[in-house]
Parts: C-alpha cells; structure tokens; sequence
C-alpha cells in the first residue's frame, strides 16, 4: 500500500515576486500539497543556502515560477534554478519534476525550453498545473487531500 503523504512541491522564484508566489503557497497547501516557501519553511538560525538545497532535493516536483524579474536578473535564483536542474537530470526519463510556471508574461529561458511551461495568467492556468501535480503525486505514491477547486 503506498504510503500517505502529500506531493512536496518547491516554489523557485525570485524575493521580488514574493506577494504571487506566496498566494500560489496558499492556495497550493489549500488543495493538499506540501508546497515548500522560504518564508514559511526556514527556522531562524538555520543555514539557508543549506535548507533551500535539500528542500529542492527532498521535492518531487519544482515549480519555477517565470517572470521579468527571475529570467533577467542576477542572483540567488539563478542558483536555485541551476541546481533544480542538476538534480532534474538525476530523475527517470517522462517523470514530471520541473514545471515552469509564468506568472507574469516572459521569455522562458532557454534552459527551462525542454519543459512545457503552463501560465497562471491563463483563465485555466492553475488547474493545468494542479492536473500535472496530481499525476505526479499518482505516479510518485503521494496524495492529494482535496482534488477539487
């Protein structure tokens, strides 16, 4: 019998687009994942660097969310998409681990272009989304506590 536990699911972003990605959070954890956001996942005193690395490994899907700010600027999440990458390579061909998910409109990078990308912006945007979590948490022994929204 598959052990019950939620999707865990890593929110990549840039600080700058913080007050999106922390409603994506919210309405993530809302419909029964276990979404990872600094700000709600870190302990003071903790290594930060260090945390960020093994919530990314310990995920089974990194959500990379898209916008002006994160594919054009330098920075910490440049890092955090580079070694969501490295560890994307290490997962078993057609499993769905990376999701690149414009929120706002933007290029994609040309590193993510391997990934079908979804857009929140679009009217169905986030129930495409929550429809690739589910077979990926149907194909990796995980639940999701409510499949309706």
């Amino acid at each position: 019998m598959a052990e019950n536990r939620k999707l865990k699911v890593f929110l990549c972003h840039s600080k700058d687009d913080k007050p999106t990605v922390r409603r994506l959070y919210h309405r993530l954890v809302a419909d029964g994942f276990d979404a990872w956001l600094d700000e709600e996942k870190l302990m003071p005193g903790q290594d930060w660097d260090l945390e960020i690395r093994k919530a990314v490994r310990q995920s089974e899907v990194v959500v990379v969310c898209l916008s002006n700010d994160s594919v054009t600027k330098a920075g910490y999440v440049q890092k955090e998409i580079r070694f969501a990458l490295d560890v994307a390579d290490e997962q078993p061909d057609g499993a769905i681990f990376i999701i690149p998910d414009k929120i706002e409109e933007c290029e994609a990078p040309l590193r993510l272009s391997k990934w079908q990308w979804v857009n929140l912006l679009e009217e169905k945007g986030y129930e495409k989304m929550k429809a690739s979590l589910i077979l990926r948490a149907s194909r990796a022994g995980s639940f999701v506590a409510s499949v309706t929204s």
